[in-house]
């Protein structure tokens, strides 16, 4: 959940990427090279390194079995659809692997799923976490320093999804991704037990070569909007969207605010307007009155990292940082209805 996506005018430059097609996602990864040029070399290798032509998104999504915990689990999008129809907003929660250790990790993942999370959102630390605010930054600095790879998050996950009731969405920045191989990467994650995937930073002329690959593993591909998404681009954006739109509530990186947007009120009617897919928030949210408030004002899911990750990383020991997450897991989920 964790990432940066500011809304850009301009398409990324034909001297420094492949022509492609006008769409919401050049924007996001046009914000991300203007914004942090220092970054753009390494953005654009990773773009270069996919070598996919640009084409159309895959026409249908394929129907998803019944996975992990003997059957129990449903996949993002019919767990999100199932919390709509009854009226409810999920609780989504962000932890990242590894901090303070993958043997943590898998607790916490164990005691969110027994506190109510709907889903859950997993962190697989990266090295430069440029879109990120400082708490998640600290916390993969701290993940990283513990020995924490992607081999290892993933063998983790594999031990625990079987226990799970909820399904678990891997967040990963893009470059992990591409030095794995696009096809290794969707497979070793289906096979961890993961059922979806948000890239923040997900360049446009890779897009259709990793939902193909998601799809192929049963992997939804969680798309993102934002503040300055202009509304035909919104509904580009949450046509392609699987499992849930992911609206951000606010320009800038991850980090809890003392208030929620204002805007988020209007946010959520305007993607309503264009799709009927489930709208989960992300960004600043950090109390209880927070999630209550998104949830009056229509949101079908409520994503909170940031103060998710503090409770967790900055406790003096991991018991009581699993102790801390706990209480703080089920104060939030009580708020919501």
């Amino acid at each position: 959940m964790a990432f940066a996506l500011q809304a850009a005018s301009t398409t990324l430059s034909s001297a420094s990427s492949p022509a492609v097609p006008s769409s919401p996602l050049p924007r996001r990864a046009s914000a991300m090279l203007t914004t942090m040029p220092g970054r753009r070399r390494s953005v654009m290798a990773t773009v270069r390194a996919a070598a996919v032509a640009p084409a159309k998104q895959p026409a249908t999504t394929p129907s998803f079995k019944l996975a992990g915990a003997g059957g129990r689990c449903l996949p993002v999008s019919q767990t999100m659809a199932r919390l709509k129809a009854q009226g409810k907003t999920a609780f989504i929660p962000y932890i990242t692997a590894g901090d303070p250790d993958l043997a943590t990790t898998g607790e916490a993942l164990r005691l969110l799923d027994a506190c109510g999370a709907d889903v859950i959102e997993l962190g697989v630390p990266f090295s430069d976490p440029y879109a990120d605010g400082p708490v998640i930054q600290a916390s993969t600095a701290r993940a990283l320093a513990s020995g924490t790879t992607p081999d290892g998050v993933l063998a983790m996950l594999k031990e625990v999804t079987p226990e799970l009731s909820c399904p678990v969405v891997l967040f990963s920045y893009f470059n992990p991704i591409v030095h794995r191989g696009l096809a290794e990467f969707a497979a070793a994650a289906k096979e961890a037990g993961a059922h979806g995937l948000i890239v923040p930073d997900l360049p446009y002329a890779a897009t259709c070569a990793l939902r193909s690959e998601a799809m192929k593993n049963e992997l939804e591909l969680v798309l993102l909007t934002t503040p300055s998404t202009p509304e035909d681009r919104m509904k580009e954006i949450t046509e392609a969207s699987e499992g849930f739109v992911y609206l951000v509530s606010v320009s800038g990186v991850t980090g809890p605010r003392a208030n929620v947007n204002t805007r988020v009120e209007s946010l959520i009617k305007e993607v309503k307007q264009v799709t009927d897919k489930p709208v989960a928030v992300g960004f600043g949210i950090s109390k209880p009155e927070h999630v209550k408030q998104i949830a009056e004002w229509g949101a079908d899911g409520v994503i909170i990292g940031s103060a998710t990750v503090r409770q967790l990383g900055e406790a003096g020991s991991p018991k009581e940082g699993l102790k801390r997450l706990e209480g703080y897991a089920r104060s939030m989920k009580n708020a919501l209805p």
